[in-house]
């Protein structure tokens, strides 16, 4: 008797369970079925609207996120460039050796609410880059800079960036076919500042066309956040496609990496005037003396062909100033004069690149002996394997140096790099 109680629970559990079993499906009517194909259909959206709104990721091209509402976009890159470089003397003794990472930076680019509100941002890591300005302010900071694009043919900035001069200093280290730029940029060009920038391009399809650019700038170079002596920065530059635009622009590029079918020039100069700049080299170099300002023009100018894989180049520039010399002051002085580059390269179709460089410095008589010498010439053989474009190479070159009348007879007269760059 005590049993029956217990059979009975057991056998009202199992009749519950068996009513909770689902049942074999009957067939349905037609009208019934198409709930599994609405499901399926969207899911497949769903998995397709997740793919579309995934980073996109391209080497070269860095990583680029958009939302859904277009309100935004961000790419993302990154690049380093690492360097071994020996010096030598005269017989070939070694002197020097350099083995760093010279470049490691950071950049970000996109447009924020519509795409004609673009921005762009850069950041520097290496002691090359971040090094202390002469007012003590930090280095970190390359670009920072927001533009107003309404159409292709013209845009404004306001911010940090380039100052439009030379067409070598314009052109991204990442985008060269040497180690480096030439001497002659190295000692003339002005690097970064903070102002108003403007641009325009005739943006014609084919045929002739032409680029206007401009600036007006604080006149001390990059991050150096206030002056007080009342000066700015005015520069301009006009470049000339008389043969029309170089393919997937580049121009900005050294070496004919698209091996143009045509010929493809440009032409272009530029000038500068910064008034009463109190840097040594105008946006760039020590502090003048004594609280000195000093007005500061430069000049430059370019000139580019490329044609099925062979690419010549040669840039002009200089710096003019009045009073060049300080009293009482033999270190300081501001580096008036000339300086020519000329380069020629051949790019095989299996993607080695053979360089040949030739840059010379003139300083103005009354700085040569400040300067230590009448002139610097530098020739650089460079040899380049590109493996993914600018994005994944690997460079090596030799430089001979001679200085005439120079007052140490000791200097480096060899040099020796080897570099790796990687990007994306």
């Amino acid at each position: 008797m005590k049993k029956l109680p217990i059979l009975l629970l057991l056998t009202a559990c199992w009749s519950l369970a068996a009513a909770r079993e689902p049942q074999p499906r009957t067939a349905q009517p037609r009208a019934a079925q198409p709930r599994a194909e609405i499901i399926t259909a969207d899911s497949t959206y769903e998995l397709i609207e997740q793919l579309r709104n995934m980073p996109n990721i391209e080497v070269g091209k860095g990583i680029t996120f958009r939302p859904k509402n277009n309100w935004f976009e961000l790419t993302m890159r990154f690049r380093m460039q690492n360097l071994l470089a020996l010096s030598f003397d005269d017989d070939f003794t070694l002197t020097k050796t350099d083995a760093r990472v010279k470049r490691l930076r950071l950049r970000f680019d996109g447009y924020i609410y519509s795409p004609k509100l673009v921005y762009s941002v850069q950041l520097g890591f290496t002691g090359y880059d971040t090094e202390v300005l002469p007012n003590g302010n930090m280095n970190i900071v390359r670009d920072a800079i927001v533009y107003y694009v309404p159409s292709a043919k013209w845009n404004i900035g306001f911010g940090q960036t380039k100052i439009k001069t030379n067409r070598a200093r314009i052109n991204s280290s990442s985008a060269l076919q040497f180690v480096d730029r030439s001497i002659v940029n190295s000692e003339f060009n002005l690097d970064r500042d903070f102002g108003f920038f403007g641009e325009y391009n005739l943006d014609r399809k084919s045929g002739f066309d032409l680029s206007a650019k401009g600036s007006v700038t604080l006149g001390e170079g990059r991050n150096w956040g206030s002056s007080s002596n009342g000066g700015m920065a005015y520069t301009g530059r006009l470049e000339l496609y008389p043969l029309g635009r170089f393919s997937a622009k580049g121009d900005l590029l050294e070496g004919d990496f698209d091996f143009e079918e045509r010929p493809r020039i440009l032409i272009a100069g530029a000038y500068s005037y910064n008034h009463k700049a109190s840097r040594l080299k105008g946006q760039r170099g020590a502090i003048m003396p004594d609280d000195a300002t000093r007005n500061i023009g430069s000049y430059f100018a370019d000139f580019i062909l490329k044609y099925r894989g062979f690419a010549f180049y040669t840039d002009y520039m200089g710096r003019t100033c009045d009073e060049p010399l300080f009293d009482g002051d033999r270190n300081a002085f501001v580096y008036s004069g000339q300086g020519l580059n000329i380069q020629a390269s051949y790019l095989f179709r299996n993607k080695w690149e053979v360089a040949l460089r030739n840059s010379t410095l003139f300083p103005e008589e009354k700085v040569q002996p400040l300067a230590g010498y009448r002139n610097w010439n530098q020739t650089t053989l460079g040899v380049t394997r590109y493996i993914i474009g600018h994005s994944l190479k690997v460079q090596a070159d030799m430089s001979y140096n001679t200085r005439s009348r120079s007052a140490d007879p000791n200097y480096n007269r060899w040099e020796i790099r080897f570099q790796l760059e990687l990007g994306l």
